[in-house]
């Protein structure tokens, strides 16, 4: 397996990658160039999109059926933007300081609500939380708040049988998991499905020692959890037991959010970030905060739709 280049101008911190089926590009944003990007991977078009604040996650939406945009957690609040480029109206005004709080890592889940956890920038506090956020029907919007004691909300993911949701707290480097009922949206037997030793005390980047920290995810039709190793260099393929299946190099320091896409679903997107790292580190990995992608054999779960 070997990593191509798909977007070679960097974003400071790339996250939140996703593929549109219908529109064969690849999204993306970057947090602190507080930008949305989207990618024709055939010819290497980039389209970049101005917003207010940091993008912390994105997904794409349908309204009757039928694409319509997007769906943007942004600092402050959940978005909605009915086309490219086009106004944005809040669905969810934060319930947090957004002078220390921002939203982070979040997805569409199966049925069409949309999820998106925080973090606590101070990161000195379990403030960070997880929202769903359901529109469905054309319904007023109805929040919930799903999990919490966190720092940093990271790793959302559904398994292939819809039975399984995963969060991960970054910066206590463990993954969690909850049965979970898509209908009445109830999360269940919590559980720690991977956890990691945390940063060696002195521990500074280049140095031996430290793996990295669980960052974004993707999971393939088998149910395998794919996971950014922040800091650690690598993406890990844990199997639904949480049994490492592979740790795979990748050519940047700070990898963040794998994705799947292409016509097959084989293709393995990455991003990854350059954002406030060390002049040594960026010389060492010169094409950090670009996409990357590599080809794999079991095609991983197609992206879900926001729906209002």
């Amino acid at each position: 397996m070997t990593w191509q280049t798909v977007v070679a101008p960097p974003s400071e911190l790339g996250e939140s990658p996703f593929w549109h089926p219908d529109e064969q590009r690849l999204y993306w944003v970057d947090i602190p160039g507080r930008r949305i990007h989207r990618c024709n991977v055939l010819t290497g078009t980039v389209e970049s999109w101005a917003m207010p604040s940091e993008p912390g996650s994105i997904a794409p939406a349908q309204t009757q059926g039928e694409a319509s945009g997007l769906v943007i957690a942004l600092r402050d609040g959940i978005y909605r933007a009915r086309q490219w480029g086009g106004p944005l109206q809040r669905l969810m005004l934060a319930d947090h300081d957004t002078a220390t709080t921002r939203f982070n890592d979040g997805k569409a889940d199966p049925m069409g609500r949309f999820w998106a956890g925080t973090m606590y920038e101070p990161r000195d506090a379990d403030k960070a939380q997880l929202f769903s956020l359901d529109c469905r029907d054309g319904q007023a919007p109805v929040v919930e708040i799903k999990a919490g004691n966190a720092i940093i909300a990271n790793g959302l993911a559904w398994s292939p049988d819809t039975s399984t949701v995963y969060w991960t707290d970054t910066p206590r480097h463990t993954i969690r998991a909850w049965d979970w009922d898509g209908n009445s949206n109830a999360m269940t037997n919590a559980r720690v499905f991977a956890q990691w030793p945390g940063k060696p005390e002195g521990w500074q980047p280049g140095m031996p020692g430290y793996g990295g920290r669980p960052d974004g995810a993707a999971v393939d039709a088998l149910g395998n959890y794919y996971v950014a190793m922040f800091e650690g260099g690598r993406l890990l393929k844990l199997s639904p037991a949480g049994q490492l299946l592979a740790d795979i190099p990748v050519p940047a320091r700070c990898p963040t959010m794998p994705c799947f896409g292409g016509d097959d679903l084989q293709t393995l997107y990455l991003t990854t970030a350059r954002y406030n790292r060390p002049q040594q580190e960026l010389q060492a990995w010169p094409d950090s905060g670009c996409v990357f992608s590599m080809r794999v054999e079991v095609p991983g779960l197609p992206v879900n739709f926001f729906k209002d």
